[in-house]
């Protein structure tokens, strides 16, 4: 997502972003947000979930829109299979 060299700002955001898919991917799954920080949590392990899983079957999405979209997609893996073993 940030090629180049990696700084502040680049974390920073990378921190904003996450909180954002989190709260998209709170809005989708469960209806509503998980707080500022659950957003960040949520949308940080979703982007490495997503890029993983897109890695994995062999998709690479480049661009702000395609990182973007690989969060989401991790993100909502996430909470599926969080989902799955909360309620047993």
């Amino acid at each position: 997502m940030f090629g180049g060299d990696f700084t502040l700002w680049n974390l920073l955001w990378f921190i904003i972003l996450g909180g954002f898919v989190g709260w998209l991917a709170g809005l989708a799954f469960r209806r509503r947000g998980f707080g500022c920080l659950g957003n960040v949590a949520v949308g940080v392990i979703g982007a490495v979930v997503g890029g993983l899983f897109f890695r994995l079957v062999g998709w690479h999405l480049g661009g702000v829109i395609g990182s973007l979209f690989t969060a989401f997609v991790g993100a909502v893996l996430l909470l599926v299979v969080v989902g799955l073993f909360k309620k047993r």
